[in-house]
């Protein structure tokens, strides 16, 4: 059983392995999966009796986007509005303006590059003029020119057009800059959900450096409150709440240990996904505490 809540503002990070459900997730979002149980409510509405009514506010990507390379972008997107209830010649533009493809738009999508044709698909989900707006690895493949890029469009759809957005990606680094909540799961279960920042925060490293590097980890690691890691030949790491810090400085200066260094260091969002995944993997338990 997976439960999952998209605030109104958020852009919010949806995180998984490959194979952990994202995708399946996500159609059943959009309806295009219907889920064995439970229930999917999109923008207030039931999923299972009033679809459209939800699905008429959303725009979505899933996977990469897929054009007709002999027509121009512009042409493109007339088609595709044809093709959904349609949209003004204006609307168009806008969505072209929005994504900054109008100087190119009247060429043909063939001579566009990874980046441009990755734009051209938000153009298209913004057609509906969407509130809520779900990106399925929007940066894949791109180089860091095109990926830079994709990030502040997304902002501004949040920041300018008060656009909500559900982004699913592998890139984590991009995900750690522009989201303010995120969920991780791991083999079709949550193992996370929440603000980024509680997560980056919730357990606090130190690093530790010290003389007679293998003592102090032999003695730190006989103490089942604390979690000690190496890192190279000078240093450890050490996880542990704010109240035992004092209390290993004490011992290890007890012990004649020259401490040098014990500093609070900051983890990344891969290093959480990977340690957070890598638990719910081996069949441990990956919480998360304050």
């Amino acid at each position: 059983q997976l439960s999952i809540e998209v605030e109104r503002g958020d852009i919010y990070g949806f995180l998984g392995q490959n194979g952990a459900g994202k995708s399946t997730t996500i159609r059943m979002i959009l309806g295009l999966v219907r889920p064995t149980r439970g229930t999917v409510r999109l923008l207030g509405q039931d999923m299972r009796r009033h679809a459209l009514r939800g699905l008429c506010r959303v725009g979505a990507i899933i996977e990469s986007p897929a054009f007709y390379d002999h027509f121009t972008g512009w042409q493109n997107l007339r088609l595709f509005a044809a093709m959904s209830g349609g949209a003004s010649h204006k609307r168009i533009e806008e969505t072209l303006s929005i994504v900054g493809l109008s100087t190119r738009a009247h060429e043909p999508v063939r001579v566009y590059s990874h980046g441009m044709r990755q734009r051209l698909g938000i153009a298209q989900s913004l057609l509906p003029a969407p509130e809520f707006i779900i990106l399925d690895e929007p940066t894949d493949g791109l180089d860091p020119q095109g990926i830079r890029e994709v990030r502040l469009l997304i902002r501004r759809l949040r920041d300018e057009l008060d656009l909500t957005v559900l982004l699913s990606s592998h890139q984590l680094y991009e995900v750690e800059q522009i989201c303010n909540r995120v969920a991780i799961i791991d083999h079709g279960r949550l193992v996370y959900q929440g603000t980024i920042e509680k997560l980056l925060t919730a357990n606090k490293t130190i690093k530790l450096t010290v003389d007679r590097l293998e003592e102090a980890y032999t003695l730190l690691s006989a103490d089942p409150a604390l979690a000690v890691s190496r890192n190279g030949a000078e240093s450890l790491y050490v996880q542990m709440s704010d109240e035992q810090i004092p209390r290993v400085n004490a011992l290890l200066v007890e012990r004649g240990f020259r401490v040098s260094e014990l500093s609070p260091q900051r983890e990344t969002l891969e290093q959480v996904f990977l340690r957070l995944t890598d638990k719910t993997s081996t069949g441990q338990p990956a919480a998360i505490s304050s």
